[in-house]
């Protein structure tokens, strides 16, 4: 079993604005329902049996930077981006969260891929996951780990395995369960132990009964539908600040409103999630916390953060509208890697900034991407 803990954190957290979108919609249809005072199931069934039927879908986002598919999966489109066949590769897990993995290609100037690969980080690639079809309905997070296990294979281990929001959780999870296939691991804006302190996910997960999860599910037959989600959620979309969030200067109009453009568009996309996969991912890891108390199970084996010794480097929003701080920080605890060998890094950004953001990627994220090129034994 994994060390005892320390002591949780008594101070109170600083007050947290209310979010004025939601990225991590894995529980975005409860709190529209809450919001609405359906509190009950029957109550949330006709909310959401209102906006059920078939979505009219809009054009991908398109990536940024040139690349190619390295791999066509059943989960995902694995994506090389690669400059050169030299060093150690570099995988990004995008989140699956309902949005699409141009989060980490977003534009340029707010592009991970390209701050990454212009600051030494010549092999990159980065998971593309495929929206969800009726028939995908019934995967499960062990469908996923074990694709995510094929890409690494193909790329050639060990990788150095970069998380985004809901992918970190992924990418813990795996390093964990393959630990000698990860060379170092970032952990970014990832909700890891959601009882380290409070947030708007953790709190709508812990408070809400999981039949309003299963009714999204059930309404969706087998799925959750991210379009008729962000349907329910069009007016809070309306006043994100986008501008913020890029973290852009608004000196040139029309390069101004290109970047908002496409952040509109962007947001306006959305992938469908199998409803296995998002039944478990609300009950095991929001609702029960099983992964940083050492109770979840994946790919047959119990996950044990303890056997997770490599180089990590923890990077978090000061301003997070979804996932706390020490949320993520509390990973620290967790992980067999030294104290000495773990690097932690604060933006002072929201959720989505610290991905997409320009201040973001050419403050820490360059910090990261020449802390990947330092050489390290595992």
């Amino acid at each position: 079993m994994p060390a005892p803990r320390n002591a949780r954190m008594t101070e109170k957290p600083p007050e947290r604005q209310a979010p004025a979108f939601g990225l991590d919609l894995f529980l975005w249809p409860l709190r529209a329902a809450s919001e609405a005072a359906a509190a009950q199931a029957g109550g949330f069934a006709q909310l959401m049996a209102a906006t059920y039927g078939t979505p009219a879908r809009s054009d991908k986002p398109p990536w940024t930077t040139p690349n190619r598919v390295r791999l066509d999966l059943s989960t995902m489109e694995l994506r090389d981006f690669s400059t050169s066949a030299d060093g150690v590769p570099t995988l990004v897990c995008a989140p699956f969260a309902l949005h699409s993995a141009t989060l980490a290609d977003f534009a340029p100037g707010h592009s991970l891929v390209q701050t990454l690969t212009g600051h030494g980080c010549a092999r990159v690639f980065v998971t593309d996951w495929r929206s969800a079809t009726r028939e995908m309905r019934l995967l499960t997070i062990d469908s996923y780990l074990a694709e995510l296990n094929v890409a690494v294979d193909e790329i050639g281990a060990p990788v150095d395995l970069v998380g985004l929001c809901q992918g970190g959780v992924m990418a813990l999870i795996y390093a964990a369960r393959f630990p000698e296939k990860v060379h170092k691991l970032v952990l970014a804006g990832a909700p890891i132990d959601v009882e380290a302190e409070t947030s708007l996910l953790a709190l709508t997960a812990r408070h809400l009964p999981v039949a309003l999860f299963d009714e999204v599910v059930r309404l969706g037959d087998g799925r959750v539908l991210g379009q008729r989600i962000i349907d329910l959620w069009r007016p809070a979309l309306n006043g994100t600040d986008s501008d913020a969030t890029l973290q852009h200067d608004c000196s040139n109009a029309g390069r101004a409103a290109e970047l908002r453009q496409r952040f509109r568009d962007w947001l306006e996309w959305t992938v469908d999630l199998p409803g296995a996969y998002y039944h478990q991912t609300v009950l095991w890891l929001f609702k029960e916390n099983r992964l940083a108390t050492g109770r979840l199970t994946a790919l047959g084996q119990r996950i044990d953060l303890g056997a997770v010794r490599q180089p990590t480097f923890l990077l978090a929003a000061r301003d997070d509208e979804l996932v706390a701080v020490e949320q993520l920080m509390a990973t620290r605890r967790l992980l067999g890697t030294p104290a000495d060998r773990i690097e932690s890094a604060v933006e002072p950004c929201s959720h989505l900034a610290l991905f997409i953001g320009a201040r973001s990627l050419a403050g820490s994220w360059t910090k990261i991407a020449s802390w990947l090129r330092q050489s390290s034994s595992t």
